[in-house]
């Protein structure tokens, strides 16, 4: 995949403020979809819902099913607006770059928001410290910073560790299985549209890996999604 991103670099003659342009617009992108989404099936609501309305019931059914395998509904209920917009944006996200990839000149601008690691690493950097933030709130910093402790206080510094262990390999478990689909998928485009062999040897493995990658992006969304609510349950549950 012979292309580059369109970065603008020294934001405000800051020499470490750069811009990927591309991921500016993928991520204003989803989030319209999501909020389009989130309006139609809100906007006429009624007793026997169809289309739309439907399928956001559906979607919010399955979260709460999420919260509720992972923690008492009575604590977990504060985190579904937070579940219900994770699994929408990452499994829209997910799927952008699949449908198709749009290259001007050799700077790569259609893809999926979540095939670059800044993104993704930022929403898990967002998801653990939402995790310790609700932490404090339901236990109070005195009784939370115990956590820390125990079981002994030598287990401290590996308590600190695991916290950016889980912001890594949540963001880059997802970025890693886009990314990796997204090459795949550029790659067989670059067999079909080299002749017409290309063409006829390539076309049928690129459509059955679009619809395996559709397939890994709503198991991705699910599973950021799911380990989101488990690490909130490891933070404001008692038992744990």
């Amino acid at each position: 995949m012979d292309h580059t991103a369109p970065i603008v670099e020294d934001v405000l003659g800051i020499s470490w403020l750069d811009f990927n342009l591309s991921n500016v617009l993928m991520i204003a992108i989803a989030s319209l979809i999501v909020f389009v989404l989130c309006v139609l099936g809100a906007r006429k609501l009624q007793m026997k819902p169809t289309g739309t309305q439907n399928f956001m019931e559906w979607i919010l059914d399955f979260v709460k099913g999420m919260i509720s395998d992972t923690m008492d509904w009575q604590t977990g209920k504060v985190f579904l607006p937070l579940g219900l917009t994770l699994i929408t944006y990452i499994l829209v996200g997910n799927i952008m770059g699949v449908a198709f990839m749009a290259v001007f000149g050799h700077d790569l601008w259609w893809k999926s928001p979540t095939s670059d690691p800044g993104v993704t690493l930022s929403l898990a950097a967002m998801v653990i410290l939402l995790s310790n933030f609700y932490g404090i709130k339901v236990k109070g910093a005195k009784e939370y910073g115990k956590e820390f402790l125990k079981p002994f206080p030598v287990f401290l510094p590996i308590k600190i560790i695991e916290e950016f262990a889980n912001t890594l390999t949540l963001g880059l478990r997802l970025f890693g299985n886009i990314f990796a689909g997204e090459v795949l998928l550029g790659l067989l485009v670059g067999v079909t549209t080299s002749g017409v062999l290309g063409f006829l040897g390539g076309a049928i493995p690129m459509l059955a890996w679009q619809g395996f990658s559709l397939f890994i992006g709503a198991i991705q969304a699910f599973i950021f999604t799911m380990l989101t609510m488990v690490y909130m349950s490891h933070k404001v549950s008692s038992d744990h």
